[in-house]
């Protein structure tokens, strides 16, 4: 059996268009989500840092609860179920303005801020004990420590995973289609449904996926470079 590949459909003024106008939405999502999950991440890293049974708990109980459902549970219960909650009047002005897309980045920014917590928490952990009682000693504040002593250097250990993570989170956005987001996973289902063109979108769209992931990878590595040539 011959396969007889036609990419010309895919050509089209139209297609071409839609598609990437899926990359933008996709990227945007991406940016967003990655801001949510770093500042997030990097508040619960905190928080595990101090000596509080309390919030050492309630941090945990968070980590557990995202790493532990499915993010596309996560995204509908932000989509459909939060602004249940909301009085008539917001929920017409969420609805009117691109909820979808801000819903699906919240969910998966805050899923991904569980991993990324863990990531700087193992990096905090590797550090010795020896530098936060030097750092007091100095008379650096908690707050003071943690900024200029303990997470530059967490950071730095917890690139890897953290690199991967990213990873992770640019590809989750592809969840988004199963809320009408029209980023690049939904564009490339609506152009199958046109053209019939199964295989070519579909392969097309892989490419993406797969070199806009190289380049993260290859940023990631290009900061653990820069970092090695600092230290030395």
């Amino acid at each position: 059996m011959s396969i007889n590949l036609d990419f010309g459909m895919l050509m089209r003024s139209d297609h071409i268009s839609a598609i990437l106008s899926g990359v933008r939405v996709m990227l945007e999502m991406t940016l967003l989500t990655w801001l949510i999950a770093m500042v997030v991440g990097v508040l619960l890293a905190t928080l595990r840092m101090t000596n509080s049974k309390i919030l050492q708990f309630i941090v945990a109980s968070y980590v557990e609860f995202h790493q532990n459902v499915p993010m596309l549970v996560h995204i509908f219960l932000w989509y459909f179920g939060f602004p249940a909650l909301l009085p008539i009047v917001a929920q017409q002005w969420i609805n009117g303005h691109d909820s979808g897309f801000y819903f699906a980045c919240i969910a998966v920014g805050l899923v991904m801020a569980a991993y990324i917590s863990e990531a700087l928490r193992g990096g905090i952990r590797s550090i010795p004990h020896a530098q936060y009682e030097a750092s007091r000693a100095l008379g650096l504040s908690y707050l003071q420590t943690a900024r200029k002593v303990i997470f530059p250097q967490a950071f730095r250990i917890a690139l890897p995973p953290m690199v991967s993570h990213t990873v992770l989170l640019f590809k989750n956005t592809s969840l988004a289609m199963a809320i009408g987001v029209a980023e690049l996973t939904y564009v490339t289902r609506e152009i199958e449904n046109t053209t019939f063109k199964t295989f070519e979108i579909y392969l097309l769209s892989t490419m993406i996926y797969l070199a806009i992931s190289l380049m993260i990878l290859a940023t990631g590595s290009w900061l653990e470079a820069r970092w090695r040539l600092i230290e030395r």
